[in-house]
């Protein structure tokens, strides 16, 4: 039987002998074009033996020479165009269970510990560079080169068929970049061949290359007892970007204005990005009444003016500017461009809310991705000035004679009853049963007739309109318009006899 030498056999035992069937969880990067280099180790093995004949002749040798080459894929965090990070320090990479949905976390994946460098016949397994202990979650150090990964234990059950985990890389909470989220389903196995699939949970594409937010692999698991390391590979591409790429602040000249005035406001927009931003177009939403003045589209970039052009489609306004591109914020102050344009008060003003929204949205240079952001808010108070858009209520309670519920010749006014209006107002009738209500805000406004202010005197029983046989009253009130309240009584003596 062939034996391999003590030391041989101790170190090539102790550091695979836990790590039977594991899946090993890699390359978590920006874009394919800069994938994390494989690190290649080798194993050479080599047998000896010896046999004596029945004649006590001894003869001994070696094997042939094994060499193995063990290939160790390993993940990496890199920024949104592939670049290596100039610091991984407060970086973490987790894997969780998700949870029923597939779609939220669930417990952190309890990993089988290893050790690296390994101690020998201490019952734990060797472990991989970087993570050597198997740590989850996994956090990056300083000097870190955006490496890490992950060993998932196949006796454990963690590479059956249905686990599905959710792979998350938290950047420090200082860190311009945003949280990643991708979801890893074990769909099939055939023997060691497992095929799985991968999903950005962010909607963002887990490769720069193809644009893909979900993909289909296969990984093998290797054989323990050939190459003494039974390990599978998964390589899943993914984006590390900045959670705000681009910003839009809306200001204004004023904060409160009346029909006529003109407005000018002013739009600015900062690239937050780590690569140049262009193509640049704002959109901004006007508010009711408000009237974009032509030809007043002004802008600036560098202390320098620059070409804009602007067009409108109703109240909706698109900037946009063809030859800008904001260079890449390296951390100092970023060049802003302004746009500046004027908008005009018409007297439908006064019936909005005087708030409008702006837009902006560009494409990074380095990925083509579409940044966006907004909508930017900003509240101009409109006073009415000389305007109004508030109306008049008018009414009448009278006696109704023939109950259709309309004043006719011969059908007297209630002097001195009293009608009260949804905000509060008390209104008493005059000696013809006449009341007006002037400056009454525009919309939904409600009247009631205070019955005890009219003693002898019931509502009357309308024939026509069944809505009416009620001593409240509902009318639309449009903006600056005039609209009628009328309440009709019968005697209560002539109701009760009928």
């Amino acid at each position: 039987m062939n034996k391999l030498p003590p030391n041989q056999a101790d170190h090539f035992y102790s550091r695979f002998k836990a790590c039977t069937a594991a899946l090993l969880i890699s390359s978590l990067g920006v874009s394919t074009s800069a994938q994390a280099q494989p690190k290649i180790s080798s194993i050479t093995n080599r047998a000896s033996y010896s046999y004596s004949d029945p004649s006590g002749q001894t003869f001994s040798s070696f094997t042939n020479q094994l060499q193995q080459g063990l290939i160790d894929p390993l993940g990496r965090i890199t920024g949104c165009a592939g670049e290596v990070l100039s610091s991984y320090s407060g970086f973490s990479v987790s894997v969780y269970e998700a949870d029923a949905s597939g779609v939220e976390l669930g417990a952190l994946v309890p990993l089988t510990g290893t050790e690296l460098p390994d101690v020998p016949n201490n019952g734990i397994a060797a472990g991989l560079d970087p993570n050597r202990q198997n740590s989850n979650p996994y956090f990056l150090g300083a000097n870190s080169d955006g490496r890490y990964n992950f060993l998932l234990d196949d006796a454990r059950g963690q590479l059956a068929i249905g686990k599905r985990y959710i792979l998350v890389i938290t950047p420090p909470q200082s860190s311009i970049y945003s949280q990643r989220r991708v979801r890893l389903t074990i769909t099939a196995r055939n023997g060691r061949q497992v095929s799985y699939n991968a999903t950005s949970l962010d909607g963002k594409a887990l490769s720069t290359t193809t644009g893909a937010t979900s993909i289909e692999g296969q990984l093998t698991i290797q054989d323990a007892e050939q190459v003494g390391l039974s390990l599978a590979a998964i390589d899943v591409d993914a984006s590390v970007c900045q959670a705000q790429a681009i910003q839009i602040i809306k200001t204004g000249d004023r904060s409160n204005a009346a029909p006529g005035d003109t407005v000018l406001y002013r739009l600015s927009i900062r690239n937050l990005a780590s690569a140049p931003v262009s193509n640049l177009t704002i959109t901004d939403l006007l508010p009711l009444g408000f009237r974009f003045r032509e030809n007043s589209a002004k802008a600036e970039f560098q202390n320098t003016s620059i070409p804009v052009t602007a067009s409108s489609n109703g109240s909706t306004i698109t900037f946009t500017l063809p030859s800008v591109t904001l260079p890449a914020n390296t951390g100092a102050q970023t060049p802003v461009v302004n746009i500046a344009y004027a908008a005009t008060l018409t007297p439908d003003a006064i019936r909005g809310t005087g708030q409008n929204r702006a837009l902006v949205q560009g494409t990074r240079s380095d990925n083509q991705d579409i940044v966006r952001d907004g909508p930017a808010l900003h509240r101009l108070r409109v006073r009415n000035g000389l305007l109004t858009d508030c109306g008049t209520i008018i009414g009448r309670v009278f006696e109704d004679k023939n109950f259709d519920g309309e004043q006719q010749p011969g059908e007297p006014g209630i002097p001195n009853a009293v009608v009260f209006l949804d905000d509060g107002n008390r209104i008493t009738t005059d000696q013809n049963g006449l009341f007006s209500v002037a400056n009454v805000l525009a919309g939904y406004r409600t009247g009631v007739l205070d019955l005890s202010s009219v003693p002898g005197y019931t509502l009357a029983p309308n024939q026509k309109f069944h809505e009416r046989n009620s001593q409240s009253r509902l009318v639309h009130l449009a903006p600056g318009s005039l609209v009628r309240m009328n309440f009709a009584v019968t005697p209560a003596q002539r109701e009760a006899g009928k």
